[in-house]
């Protein structure tokens, strides 16, 4: 029982135990706020209070000890709850009220699918399918993932839930050769009180190796960068035709050296269109250090060195190469985006192609597809070059098999201070307070990034400088803004101070969104801010989101270490159970972990926590079918 009037209880606490004894008497004081903040700051139960002219408005609200005249609404468990009104005038008059309600789960599960599944008939001619093989994820409002029951049907042999005669559901479907081709299914979650939806997608159900008595056929190739290594997870896409049979189509997936291998149903004279596809981590290999090297193109003063950079400097697919092409990559690594808006990650062309004009790519179009005509029913090979857009120094990690270069060559150092005015603002700031701040570049730069934490500051704008506009930033992250800048060695941003306090304490270098490094003669550097001349502030701890997300058969974790230290790396689902886990000293800055998936021995959903010995840090990954 929570009493408005009984403030000897204070904040984060209820009277447990006592809504059956006479006028609630007794009972245990029992604090409900479990969060792991200071007791200040845990909520309480409090009467909101609201009076205009002769009307008073009460309501039940949440605060804490430390902000006591913030109210939230409250949350309540599910069940029946009754509150009661006691209302006194200066009349002496009383009155009292009660009412009852109830809070429920009336929030279906939400249900995503994988895109459609190709799977051959096995010997024995049919195969049977799990709800996991079609199950991108699920997610419940309330409910916990042990208590979300799935299922699975053939599309229009039902309706609600799918369960069997005893009420159980139903996990599996069935195909035989009777039902070769694309066949569509439901898959359903239905959560702990009744709460159902579901998902369309659809199997592709081929007879590859002729256990349905049909012909045989195969095709493979290999997809490699321009430098001969391999690029894993491209999907690779079938489309054929053949005379009078009905249209049909297959795909398969590159492994870790770039080739992919194609069972499909074809007759002897059949049309094929072999077309790959690869759009997952758009920024991999991307940095402003391209930009430095796409304006140099620009320019004249060192133009890029093939005609598959030339491609890969093509952001906006325009067939030509412009300063739009910087705007649009620019974007995409301050966060704007997150993909490019009229391209794909990767573009893909026929290895056997030729450039009639080597300097410049764009002066006749180049096969992204391979046809093939009247091909007898035995294996056929076509081969691809991909090319990674954006990325014009071959900084892309094409598979897991190859290490990302992390090494750096020092650190630069920037110069953080308020610029001067009439009245000398010095470190400190009071809120409300709005003041210009001056990042300065100790050393010649060719190019830098990062991402800014702003603690307490709200940025407000950039002013403009030689070299410098508001293309160069992105100020719209909570807490934070990125920058990325080539051609200038300084800038200013106006910001406005939400809460007092130091700038060396509220403005901080971070890599979480837009990585944090900067380019020189000598090469790739860290990024550090420096404060009164002195006081030096670096990165942090850092733990990126996995890359590629979601991911088929494996995936990269980034961290960044401020310094040298042995950290642990957690894998868990969604139950909690720990389905993979590695411990390693790991070096000072850049760090990464490959992850196959063959190691992780499970679906759907997963959350990865990494620890080191004073600080842990969680984040979620999906598995692909």
């Amino acid at each position: 029982v929570v009493n408005s009037a009984d403030t000897a209880l204070g904040w984060n606490k209820v009277l447990y135990n006592n809504a059956n004894t006479p006028n609630f008497t007794g009972g245990l004081p029992q604090a409900f706020d479990k969060r792991a903040v200071a007791e200040s700051e845990k909520f309480g139960f409090a009467l909101q209070a609201i009076t205009n002219d002769t009307q008073k408005i009460a309501c039940v609200r949440w605060n804490t000890q430390l902000q006591q005249n913030n109210y939230v609404l409250p949350e309540l468990p599910h069940g029946t709850h009754k509150i009661k009104w006691l209302i006194t005038d200066d009349c002496g008059t009383n009155l009292e009220y009660e009412y009852s309600f109830t809070v429920k789960d009336c929030k279906a599960p939400t249900v995503v699918c994988l895109p459609p599944v190709f799977v051959n008939i096995p010997p024995g001619s049919l195969i049977q399918l799990w709800v996991m093989d079609f199950l991108q994820y699920t997610e419940d409002n309330c409910s916990p993932w042990n208590l979300v029951k799935l299922g699975i049907r053939k599309c229009g042999t039902g309706t609600g839930f799918p369960v069997d005669a005893l009420g159980n559901p139903i996990l599996s479907v069935t195909f035989t050769c009777n039902e070769l081709g694309t066949q569509c299914v439901e898959i359903w979650a239905i959560d702990a009180v009744g709460n159902a939806d579901y998902c369309e997608t659809a199997v592709i159900i081929q007879d590859a190796f002729g256990n349905c008595g049909g012909p045989l056929w195969g095709g493979s190739g290999d997809i490699k960068t321009d430098v001969n290594d391999g690029i894993e997870g491209v999907l690779v896409r079938l489309f054929g035709s053949a005379m009078g049979f009905p249209p049909f189509e297959d795909s398969a997936w590159t492994d870790e050296a770039g080739i992919y291998q194609i069972p499909a149903d074809i007759l002897s004279g059949a049309s094929l269109i072999i077309a790959p596809e690869k759009g997952d981590n758009p920024l991999n290999g991307v940095t402003t250090f391209d930009l430095v090297l796409i304006s140099k193109h620009i320019l004249g003063s060192e133009p890029l060195s093939s005609p598959y950079k030339m491609i890969a400097a093509d952001a906006n697919k325009s067939g030509s190469i412009t300063t739009f092409d910087i705007l649009e990559i620019r974007k995409l690594i301050l966060g704007f985006f997150t993909e490019f808006p009229n391209n794909q990650a990767w573009r893909f062309m026929d290895k056997s192609f030729e450039f009639p004009n080597a300097n410049n790519p764009f002066q006749t179009a180049f096969p992204e597809t391979i046809n093939l005509t009247n091909q007898p029913p035995n294996l056929f090979n076509t081969d691809f070059v991909g090319i990674k857009i954006g990325d014009v120094n071959n900084t892309a990690i094409p598979n897991l098999q190859m290490q990302a270069e992390e090494r750096t060559n020092g650190t630069a150092i920037f110069d953080v201070s308020p610029t001067p005015g009439p009245s000398p603002l010095g470190e400190e700031v009071r809120p409300g307070e709005t003041f210009e701040v001056h990042f300065k570049a100790a050393e010649a730069l060719e190019g830098f990034q990062f991402t800014i934490t702003l603690n307490g500051l709200k940025a407000l704008e950039t002013l403009h400088a030689d070299g410098v506009d508001e293309s160069n930033f992105n100020l719209q992250p909570e807490h934070a803004m990125t920058v990325s800048i080539n051609g200038a060695q300084d800038f200013t941003v106006k910001f406005r101070a939400e809460k007092a306090g130091k700038l060396s304490e509220m403005l901080g270098v971070s890599g979480v969104i837009t990585r944090a490094e900067a380019y020189s003669r000598e090469g790739r550097k860290n990024i550090a801010f420096r404060f009164d001349g002195k006081s030096i502030a670096g990165r942090g701890f850092e733990l990126y989101q996995n890359q590629p997300n979601p991911f088929v058969n494996q995936t990269r974790i980034g961290f960044f270490l401020p310094e040298a230290a042995e950290a642990t790396l957690s894998v868990f689902d969604e139950t909690g159970r720990v389905v993979y886990q590695q411990k390693g000293e790991f070096a000072q800055g850049e760090n990464m972990i490959a992850l196959d998936r063959s190691l992780l021995n499970t679906n759907g959903m997963l959350y990865y926590k990494l620890e080191t010995a004073t600080v842990v840090e969680t984040r979620k990954m999906i598995l692909a079918n």
